[in-house]
Protein backbone atom coordinates (compact mmCIF):
# COMPACT_ATOMS: atom_id res chain seq x y z
CA UNK A 1 0.00 0.00 0.00
CA UNK A 2 2.84 2.38 0.84
CA UNK A 3 4.24 1.56 -2.51
CA UNK A 4 1.00 2.41 -3.81
CA UNK A 5 1.33 5.75 -2.65
CA UNK A 6 4.57 6.55 -3.27
CA UNK A 7 4.17 5.58 -6.66
CA UNK A 8 1.38 7.98 -7.31
CA UNK A 9 2.86 10.85 -5.88
CA UNK A 10 6.20 10.64 -8.12
CA UNK A 11 3.54 10.65 -10.98
CA UNK A 12 1.86 13.45 -9.80
CA UNK A 13 5.15 15.50 -9.73
CA UNK A 14 6.25 14.93 -12.94
CA UNK A 15 3.23 15.98 -14.61
CA UNK A 16 3.48 18.91 -12.68
CA UNK A 17 6.89 19.39 -14.08
CA UNK A 18 6.34 19.07 -17.11
CA UNK A 19 3.07 21.17 -17.61
CA UNK A 20 4.75 24.25 -15.92
CA UNK A 21 5.70 26.85 -18.71
CA UNK A 22 9.25 27.43 -19.88
CA UNK A 23 11.11 29.93 -17.86
CA UNK A 24 13.81 31.88 -20.49
CA UNK A 25 15.35 34.42 -19.36
CA UNK A 26 14.92 37.73 -21.57
CA UNK A 27 17.68 39.84 -22.80
CA UNK A 28 17.04 43.34 -21.76
CA UNK A 29 18.47 45.43 -25.02
CA UNK A 30 20.94 47.27 -23.98
CA UNK A 31 21.61 44.76 -20.66
CA UNK A 32 25.24 43.70 -20.34
CA UNK A 33 25.18 39.62 -20.09
CA UNK A 34 27.90 38.12 -18.99
CA UNK A 35 27.10 34.35 -19.82
CA UNK A 36 27.79 35.53 -23.61
CA UNK A 37 31.26 36.72 -23.30
CA UNK A 38 34.56 35.31 -22.05
CA UNK A 39 35.13 37.63 -19.62
CA UNK A 40 35.68 37.87 -16.15
CA UNK A 41 34.40 40.73 -14.60
CA UNK A 42 35.74 40.35 -11.08
CA UNK A 43 39.21 40.97 -12.62
CA UNK A 44 38.38 44.18 -14.78
CA UNK A 45 39.44 47.27 -12.47
CA UNK A 46 36.79 50.18 -13.27
CA UNK A 47 37.38 53.55 -11.60
CA UNK A 48 33.76 54.77 -11.88
CA UNK A 49 31.12 51.76 -12.54
CA UNK A 50 28.18 53.45 -13.24
CA UNK A 51 29.78 55.30 -16.33
CA UNK A 52 29.36 52.25 -18.14
CA UNK A 53 25.74 51.01 -16.72
CA UNK A 54 22.76 51.40 -19.41
CA UNK A 55 19.08 52.74 -18.56
CA UNK A 56 16.89 49.62 -18.00
CA UNK A 57 14.11 50.87 -20.51
CA UNK A 58 16.83 51.77 -23.12
CA UNK A 59 15.46 51.04 -26.82
CA UNK A 60 16.54 51.44 -30.27
CA UNK A 61 13.50 51.38 -31.88
CA UNK A 62 12.51 54.74 -31.39
CA UNK A 63 11.05 56.59 -34.69
CA UNK A 64 13.01 58.54 -36.66
CA UNK A 65 12.30 62.23 -37.14
CA UNK A 66 11.77 62.81 -41.50
CA UNK A 67 13.39 66.45 -42.23
CA UNK A 68 12.39 67.52 -45.45
CA UNK A 69 12.26 70.84 -47.51
CA UNK A 70 10.01 73.89 -47.19
CA UNK A 71 7.37 74.20 -50.18
CA UNK A 72 8.47 77.12 -52.17
CA UNK A 73 5.98 80.20 -52.13
CA UNK A 74 3.25 80.17 -54.54
CA UNK A 75 4.07 80.98 -57.86
CA UNK A 76 8.06 80.95 -57.81
CA UNK A 77 8.58 76.86 -58.46
CA UNK A 78 12.45 75.82 -56.85
CA UNK A 79 14.66 75.31 -59.29
CA UNK A 80 18.08 72.95 -59.09
CA UNK A 81 21.39 74.81 -58.00
CA UNK A 82 22.77 75.04 -61.27
CA UNK A 83 19.51 76.73 -62.44
CA UNK A 84 18.80 79.44 -59.66
CA UNK A 85 19.29 82.67 -62.32
CA UNK A 86 21.80 85.47 -60.57
CA UNK A 87 20.15 88.47 -59.65
CA UNK A 88 22.80 91.86 -61.56
CA UNK A 89 24.65 93.58 -58.51
CA UNK A 90 23.11 96.84 -58.12
CA UNK A 91 25.45 99.64 -56.32
CA UNK A 92 24.76 100.68 -53.18
CA UNK A 93 22.88 104.29 -53.02
CA UNK A 94 23.52 106.60 -50.34
CA UNK A 95 21.64 109.44 -49.12
CA UNK A 96 24.10 110.64 -45.70
CA UNK A 97 26.12 109.38 -43.24
CA UNK A 98 29.30 107.87 -43.58
CA UNK A 99 27.58 104.05 -43.27
CA UNK A 100 29.80 101.52 -43.75
CA UNK A 101 30.75 102.54 -47.12
CA UNK A 102 31.91 106.17 -46.59
CA UNK A 103 29.50 108.95 -46.75
CA UNK A 104 28.17 110.51 -50.26
CA UNK A 105 30.98 111.54 -53.04
CA UNK A 106 30.03 113.50 -56.47
CA UNK A 107 26.81 111.85 -58.30
CA UNK A 108 25.14 110.08 -55.37
CA UNK A 109 27.79 107.61 -55.00
CA UNK A 110 29.42 106.92 -51.84
CA UNK A 111 32.91 108.12 -51.84
CA UNK A 112 34.39 104.32 -50.99
CA UNK A 113 32.32 102.97 -54.24
CA UNK A 114 34.05 105.97 -56.33
CA UNK A 115 37.72 105.59 -54.51
CA UNK A 116 39.18 102.65 -53.20
CA UNK A 117 38.97 102.70 -49.60
CA UNK A 118 41.83 100.18 -47.31
CA UNK A 119 42.05 100.34 -43.95
CA UNK A 120 42.40 103.92 -43.12
CA UNK A 121 43.77 105.41 -46.66
CA UNK A 122 41.49 106.21 -49.38
CA UNK A 123 42.89 106.60 -52.97
CA UNK A 124 40.79 108.63 -55.55
CA UNK A 125 43.63 109.02 -57.88
CA UNK A 126 42.62 110.29 -61.20
CA UNK A 127 38.64 109.88 -60.79
CA UNK A 128 38.06 113.70 -62.59
CA UNK A 129 37.39 115.06 -58.94
CA UNK A 130 36.70 118.43 -58.95
CA UNK A 131 36.06 119.07 -55.37
CA UNK A 132 37.31 116.84 -52.03
CA UNK A 133 34.86 114.33 -51.47
CA UNK A 134 33.45 113.34 -48.07
CA UNK A 135 36.30 111.10 -46.03
CA UNK A 136 34.85 108.51 -43.59
CA UNK A 137 35.98 109.74 -39.98
CA UNK A 138 38.60 107.32 -39.99
CA UNK A 139 40.98 108.12 -43.00
CA UNK A 140 44.46 108.22 -42.23
CA UNK A 141 45.95 108.76 -45.26
CA UNK A 142 44.52 110.73 -48.73
CA UNK A 143 45.17 110.62 -52.16
CA UNK A 144 43.72 112.15 -54.61
CA UNK A 145 46.19 112.69 -57.35
CA UNK A 146 46.04 113.45 -61.26
CA UNK A 147 42.17 115.25 -60.54
CA UNK A 148 40.87 118.42 -61.21
CA UNK A 149 39.93 120.14 -57.54
CA UNK A 150 40.54 123.64 -57.98
CA UNK A 151 40.45 124.57 -54.13
CA UNK A 152 40.64 123.30 -50.35
CA UNK A 153 38.09 124.16 -48.18
CA UNK A 154 37.75 124.32 -44.55
CA UNK A 155 35.18 121.84 -44.40
CA UNK A 156 36.29 119.17 -46.62
CA UNK A 157 38.75 118.09 -43.65
CA UNK A 158 37.00 118.79 -40.61
CA UNK A 159 37.01 117.10 -37.63
CA UNK A 160 39.63 114.55 -39.29
CA UNK A 161 41.12 114.01 -36.19
CA UNK A 162 42.90 110.76 -37.56
CA UNK A 163 44.24 112.10 -41.00
CA UNK A 164 48.44 112.07 -41.25
CA UNK A 165 49.12 112.37 -44.76
CA UNK A 166 47.46 114.36 -47.93
CA UNK A 167 48.03 114.25 -51.26
CA UNK A 168 46.55 115.75 -54.03
CA UNK A 169 49.75 115.75 -56.43
CA UNK A 170 48.63 117.22 -59.81
CA UNK A 171 45.60 119.05 -59.72
CA UNK A 172 44.22 123.09 -60.42
CA UNK A 173 44.40 124.07 -56.98
CA UNK A 174 44.51 127.84 -56.69
CA UNK A 175 43.64 128.36 -53.26
CA UNK A 176 43.72 126.69 -49.98
CA UNK A 177 41.41 128.34 -46.95
CA UNK A 178 43.47 129.74 -44.26
CA UNK A 179 41.94 127.28 -41.40
CA UNK A 180 41.76 123.99 -44.00
CA UNK A 181 44.55 122.13 -42.58
CA UNK A 182 45.79 123.90 -39.25
CA UNK A 183 43.48 122.30 -36.77
CA UNK A 184 44.20 118.33 -38.12
CA UNK A 185 45.71 117.47 -34.72
CA UNK A 186 47.61 113.95 -36.69
CA UNK A 187 48.98 115.13 -39.79
CA UNK A 188 51.87 115.20 -40.68
CA UNK A 189 52.55 115.10 -44.78
CA UNK A 190 51.37 117.56 -47.14
CA UNK A 191 52.28 116.95 -50.90
CA UNK A 192 50.36 119.74 -53.12
CA UNK A 193 52.90 119.37 -55.97
CA UNK A 194 51.76 120.65 -59.57
CA UNK A 195 49.03 123.12 -58.32
CA UNK A 196 48.74 126.88 -58.77
CA UNK A 197 49.15 127.54 -55.54
CA UNK A 198 49.69 131.40 -54.31
CA UNK A 199 49.42 131.10 -50.77
CA UNK A 200 50.64 128.69 -47.78
CA UNK A 201 48.31 127.65 -45.59
CA UNK A 202 49.33 127.61 -41.55
CA UNK A 203 50.17 124.37 -40.50
CA UNK A 204 49.84 122.66 -37.47
CA UNK A 205 53.56 121.81 -35.94
CA UNK A 206 53.16 118.16 -36.15
CA UNK A 207 54.32 118.21 -39.93
CA UNK A 208 57.47 116.08 -41.22
CA UNK A 209 56.89 116.84 -44.77
CA UNK A 210 55.89 119.60 -46.90
CA UNK A 211 56.08 119.53 -50.61
CA UNK A 212 55.07 122.54 -52.50
CA UNK A 213 57.48 122.21 -55.38
CA UNK A 214 56.06 123.35 -58.80
CA UNK A 215 53.58 125.67 -57.82
CA UNK A 216 53.03 129.58 -57.77
CA UNK A 217 53.93 131.01 -54.17
CA UNK A 218 56.27 133.87 -55.32
CA UNK A 219 58.03 136.31 -53.03
CA UNK A 220 55.02 136.24 -50.30
CA UNK A 221 53.56 132.97 -50.56
CA UNK A 222 55.14 131.58 -47.54
CA UNK A 223 54.90 133.82 -44.11
CA UNK A 224 57.65 134.99 -41.99
CA UNK A 225 58.27 132.14 -39.41
CA UNK A 226 55.78 129.65 -41.03
CA UNK A 227 58.40 126.52 -40.31
CA UNK A 228 59.73 127.85 -36.67
CA UNK A 229 57.69 125.40 -34.52
CA UNK A 230 57.89 122.50 -36.31
CA UNK A 231 60.23 120.64 -33.96
CA UNK A 232 59.03 117.40 -36.13
CA UNK A 233 59.74 118.83 -39.56
CA UNK A 234 62.36 116.64 -41.97
CA UNK A 235 61.77 117.32 -45.47
CA UNK A 236 60.60 120.78 -46.89
CA UNK A 237 60.78 120.82 -50.66
CA UNK A 238 59.45 123.98 -52.26
CA UNK A 239 60.94 124.05 -55.80
CA UNK A 240 59.93 125.82 -58.75
CA UNK A 241 58.08 128.69 -57.35
CA UNK A 242 59.31 131.71 -57.81
CA UNK A 243 60.56 131.70 -54.43
CA UNK A 244 62.93 135.02 -53.39
CA UNK A 245 64.16 134.02 -49.81
CA UNK A 246 65.07 131.11 -47.86
CA UNK A 247 61.94 130.31 -45.72
CA UNK A 248 64.12 131.33 -41.80
CA UNK A 249 63.94 129.94 -39.29
CA UNK A 250 64.14 126.44 -40.15
CA UNK A 251 64.19 123.72 -37.22
CA UNK A 252 67.03 122.01 -36.44
CA UNK A 253 65.70 118.60 -37.12
CA UNK A 254 65.68 119.24 -40.77
CA UNK A 255 67.21 116.98 -43.09
CA UNK A 256 66.00 117.85 -46.56
CA UNK A 257 65.94 121.45 -48.25
CA UNK A 258 65.08 121.58 -52.10
CA UNK A 259 64.89 125.27 -53.06
CA UNK A 260 66.15 124.56 -56.44
CA UNK A 261 64.43 126.64 -59.79
CA UNK A 262 63.61 129.35 -57.72
CA UNK A 263 64.90 133.46 -57.40
CA UNK A 264 66.73 133.11 -54.30
CA UNK A 265 69.73 135.55 -54.73
CA UNK A 266 71.22 136.12 -51.12
CA UNK A 267 71.71 134.00 -48.64
CA UNK A 268 72.39 135.07 -44.77
CA UNK A 269 75.58 134.24 -42.97
CA UNK A 270 72.79 132.62 -39.72
CA UNK A 271 70.88 130.81 -42.54
CA UNK A 272 71.89 127.99 -41.48
CA UNK A 273 74.88 128.67 -39.06
CA UNK A 274 74.92 129.93 -35.35
CA UNK A 275 77.50 132.82 -35.39
CA UNK A 276 77.70 133.01 -31.91
CA UNK A 277 78.60 129.82 -31.64
CA UNK A 278 81.52 128.56 -33.84
CA UNK A 279 81.60 125.38 -32.76
CA UNK A 280 77.65 124.65 -33.77
CA UNK A 281 77.18 122.32 -36.33
CA UNK A 282 74.01 121.23 -38.13
CA UNK A 283 74.67 117.60 -38.23
CA UNK A 284 70.87 116.58 -39.65
CA UNK A 285 70.87 119.15 -42.68
CA UNK A 286 72.40 116.83 -45.11
CA UNK A 287 70.46 117.56 -48.30
CA UNK A 288 70.67 121.28 -49.43
CA UNK A 289 69.25 122.11 -52.85
CA UNK A 290 70.09 125.40 -54.25
CA UNK A 291 70.72 124.73 -57.90
CA UNK A 292 69.52 126.91 -60.42
CA UNK A 293 69.11 130.15 -58.83
CA UNK A 294 70.92 133.08 -59.13
CA UNK A 295 73.08 132.90 -56.40
CA UNK A 296 76.73 132.59 -55.98
CA UNK A 297 77.69 130.07 -52.98
CA UNK A 298 81.01 131.04 -52.73
CA UNK A 299 80.26 134.51 -51.49
CA UNK A 300 78.97 133.58 -48.35
CA UNK A 301 80.84 130.60 -47.10
CA UNK A 302 80.10 131.65 -43.13
CA UNK A 303 77.22 130.82 -44.22
CA UNK A 304 77.50 127.00 -44.49
CA UNK A 305 80.53 126.13 -43.22
CA UNK A 306 78.24 124.58 -39.81
CA UNK A 307 76.72 122.27 -42.63
CA UNK A 308 77.70 118.34 -43.01
CA UNK A 309 77.70 118.97 -46.61
CA UNK A 310 78.18 121.98 -48.63
CA UNK A 311 74.85 122.71 -50.78
CA UNK A 312 74.05 121.91 -54.00
CA UNK A 313 74.51 125.34 -56.25
CA UNK A 314 76.87 127.53 -58.02
CA UNK A 315 79.81 127.75 -56.32
CA UNK A 316 81.35 130.58 -58.84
Amino acid sequence: MKTFVNLVLGLFIVKAIVAAPSRQVRQTPGRYDASNYDVDLEKLNFEDQDIYEYEDELTIDEPQIEIGTLTPPVGEPLLPDEEVPLKPHTPVQSTGGSGVLGPDAQGDLPTCLLCTCLGGSVYCDDVKLETVPPLPKETTHFYARYNKIKKIHKSDFAEMNKLKRIDVTSNQITEIDEDALRSLPQLEELVVRDNKIRQLPELPNTMTLIDVSHNKLGGKGIKNEAFKDMNNLLYLYVTDNSLDHIPLPLPHTLRSLHLQNNNIQMMHEDTFCNLKDINYIRRSLEDVRLDANPINLSRTPQAYICLPRVPTGRLY
